[in-house]
Parts: C-alpha cells; sequence; structure tokens
C-alpha cells in the first residue's frame, strides 16, 4: 500500500493536479482503505502544525512585505548602489550586494524576487543592461537568501528532521558569503566581455556616509539576529518576532514612511503565502506518516546503505536526489516529503545532519532556476516580460557559480561547519 500511495502521487502530480491534492488524495484513500478512523487526518494536520519552529515563517514573510511597502527595500538598493556600482557590472555587481542585505532580514527566494526585482530590473535597464541579463542576475542572486541566515527553508529543515535551527542557520554564513561573491565574479566577467556600463568613479567618503546613514538601521538587522541567536538571547523563532517588531519600529519611527495600511496589506499578503506552504505541511505530515506506518523510510535507508558506506558517495547521491527533486517540487514540498525518507540512512553513515541540510536547502534553492517547475524563473519572467528561452539561456553564466558553490559545500564540511562548531 505504501508503494501505492507513492505512485498515486506520483501519477496525479504528473497530470498536473496541484501538489497538496496530489499528495491528499492518496492519503485520503489509504486512511479509508485500511479502515482506520478518519479522525487520523484531522489529528495528523493539527499535529503537524503545532510546532514552534514554524512559527517563524509566517513572521519573516511579514517582514519581508514590510520592508517592499515602508521604503526600506528602496535604501537597501540604494547604499548597495553607492558602494558597488564602480565594479565591472555597475548594477549588475549593486543587484547582488542587495540581495545578500535584503536576505538578512527577509530568509525567502521569491520574497528578494518580489520586493528587489522589480526597483533593480528597471533600474538595469534604463542605464543600457539587456533585461534577460538584468533578469538572471535577479534570478540567481535571490538565491543566497535561503542560505544567509534567517532562512525559511533552513527553519523548515530544522522542524522537519528535529535538527538544530540555530545550528543551521550559523551554517549559512560562510555558503551565503562565498555563493554571493562566485555570482559577482561571473557577472563582472560577463559584464566585462559585452561592455556593460559602471560608475565613472569610486564613491567618495561623504557618499558612502549618506547613502550608509539611512540603510544603517535595516543593515545592522542581520547583525543583531545572528548576534542574538549566537549568545542564546533568543531562539530562531523569536528571532523572527523581534525581527518584525525591529522593522516596525523603524519603518514608522526611524523613516516614517510606514503607515496602518502597510501593515494590513502586509498581514494578508502574509496570510495568504503562509496558506499556501502550511496546507502543504500538513499535506506532506499525513502522507509522511502513511509511508512510516508503511516502512517505506526503513526499505529505502537499507537500499542506500547497501549501495555504499562511502560518505563521498551518498552526499553525490544526496546531490542527485534533490536537483532532480527541485526541479520538479518546490523546496517545502520536496523537504516535507523527501527529506525524512533519506536523511536518516545518510545520517546513520556518518554525514552530519547539519552539513546535510545545507546540501538539500542548496540543492531545492538551484531547482527554483531549473525548469520545468523553477518558481523564481515564472516569477522573474513576469515581472521583466521576457520569455522563458531568453531568461534560461542568460542564466547559463551563472549556473556555473551555482554548482560551483554546492560542490565548496558538498566537499568541505569543514568549511559549512566551521561557525557552528564554534559554539558546539
Amino acid at each position: 500500500m505504501g508503494i501505492a500511495v507513492i505512485l498515486a502521487f506520483a501519477v496525479l502530480f504528473t497530470w498536473g493536479v496541484p501538489v497538496v491534492y496530489a499528495v491528499l488524495i492518496p492519503s485520503i484513500a489509504y486512511v479509508l482503505l485500511e479502515d482506520l478512523p478518519v479522525t487520523l487526518l484531522a489529528s495528523r494536520v493539527v499535529y503537524a502544525l503545532d510546532s514552534f519552529p514554524l512559527v517563524a515563517v509566517p513572521l519573516f514573510i511579514f517582514v519581508g512585505h514590510l520592508m517592499n511597502l515602508a521604503g526600506i527595500t528602496d535604501r537597501i538598493f540604494h547604499f548597495a548602489s553607492v558602494i558597488a556600482s564602480r565594479l565591472h557590472g555597475g548594477l549588475a555587481q549593486v543587484n547582488i550586494v542587495a540581495s545578500l542585505i535584503f536576505s538578512g532580514i527577509s530568509g525567502a527566494a521569491l520574497a528578494d524576487v518580489a520586493g528587489l526585482g522589480r526597483v533593480e530590473i528597471k533600474a538595469m535597464r534604463e542605464r543600457g543592461f539587456d533585461v534577460p541579463f538584468s533578469a538572471a542576475v535577479t534570478a540567481s542572486s535571490s538565491l543566497v537568501g535561503p542560505i544567509f541566515p534567517p532562512s525559511i527553508p533552513l527553519i523548515v529543515y530544522g522542524s522537519v528532521t528535529s535538527v538544530s535551527i540555530i545550528q543551521l542557520l550559523l551554517a549559512g554564513i560562510l555558503p551565503g558569503i562565498l555563493c554571493t561573491v562566485a555570482l559577482m565574479i561571473a557577472a563582472a566577467i560577463v559584464a566585462w566581455q559585452r561592455r556593460y556600463p559602471r560608475a565613472d568613479r569610486w564613491p567618495t567618503l561623504r557618499e558612502v556616509n549618506g547613502a550608509l546613514w539611512p540603510a544603517m538601521p535595516a543593515l545592522i538587522a542581520p547583525v543583531l539576529l545572528v548576534a542574538g541567536m549566537l549568545v542564546g538571547i533568543f531562539t530562531p523563532t523569536e528571532a523572527a518576532a523581534i525581527a518584525a517588531i525591529y522593522v516596525l519600529f523603524i519603518g514608522f519611527f526611524v523613516y516614517r514612511e510606514m503607515t496602518v495600511a502597510h501593515v494590513l496589506e502586509s498581514a494578508l499578503l502574509t496570510a495568504r503565502n503562509t496558506s499556501s506552504i502550511l496546507v502543504i505541511v500538513a499535506a506532506a505530515a499525513m502522507f509522511g506518516w502513511i509511508l512510516a506506518i508503511e516502512e517505506i523510510p526503513q526499505a529505502f535507508g537499507a537500499a542506500i546503505a547497501g549501495l555504499s558506506d562511502d560518505r563521498l558517495v551518498l552526499l553525490l547521491l544526496v546531490n542527485v536526489i534533490f536537483f532532480i527533486a527541485g526541479m520538479f517540487l518546490d523546496s517545502t514540498t520536496a523537504t516535507l516529503l523527501v527529506v525524512p525518507i533519506i536523511a536518516p540512512p545518510v545520517v546513520a553513515a556518518g554525514v552530519d545532519p547539519v552539513h546535510l541540510g545545507l546540501i538539500v536547502v542548496f540543492n531545492l534553492m538551484i531547482g527554483l532556476l531549473t525548469p520545468p517547475m523553477g518558481l523564481a524563473l515564472f516569477l522573474i519572467c513576469d515581472i521583466a516580460q521576457i520569455s522563458m528561452r531568453e531568461l534560461l539561456r542568460a542564466l547559463i553564466p551563472f549556473y556555473f557559480p551555482l554548482i560551483s558553490t554546492l560542490a565548496i559545500i558538498t566537499f568541505w564540511e569543514w568549511f559549512v561547519l566551521a561557525i557552528p562548531n564554534l559554539i558546539r
């Protein structure tokens, strides 16, 4: 019956049935056919959503929307423009740096695309950059958000696997910075080849200060959040609440551009975004419970263990599995459905669970930029008003730094665990 449930999900998903229904329909059919109490459906859903770490998800989504509506995003972009526009690539480098700064508060790739994408692509178009190239830079740099803390995908991963969320978030700092640098190098090479414009001179100290101080309240937020978690003042979930309060404070009393209407609109958008995530969490919990009853994870674990006991081989296998999963499933669904099956045997073979978490999440983030189901691709195409073919062609130079970063994350465990090991 477990295999039948998996096959039914695969068939429904292939037919284009929305993923939540593709998960729920086989699960409900299993309960009915096995003559189990129907109340199990409700109890498993409630159990899945009764999770303290998951509270951070709507809070960080709320923070991202507040930043977009209250002018905080514009100040971040202006500061990045002042310090980075002289580099080869000009506004392309500004785009990448702004994504790193923005990710330190929002924690989500699609929030980065939606928040900064329109501003960045419009600015680059006006300065003479090709629209597909501008869209490719925006899409690839958005992947920094789910790696650099705070990260919604890492929080979801930690809640599913019971791995320390603080350790996961700290582990994302160096890979996030590495990915940013790699993307900047790729953008500089392409910009140099195509002779894209850049600023005529480096900014003066007065210009840097003039852009820094208005952006300072937003810039110090990631530092406060990471430092607070590092010294144990608050948990990642509490950090999300503090981030929301902090953004409300600077929006109302520092920048004085936030209004009650902004807060209400952000709350409404957050409710919509959160519900689409949590309904998948609830459905996937039922699906995972059924697979556990049927001992599918144990059977799969035995199969993996039979393939090899070499850690490197297992990590390469994990990369292949989650790279393919990311091509078809969004990160939340893939984390909830695939991670409970793959993670236990891989960790039992000696792979550090935090290291594994970064590998899984980065693979799924690359999936946002791979057809046929890459959500960032569709969002960017809509914002930039270009075809999928144009975007994918422009993305080719940026796949190399992303794959290179993934390789370093995979093979150099010490690099990922350097900061988490400081507090273990």
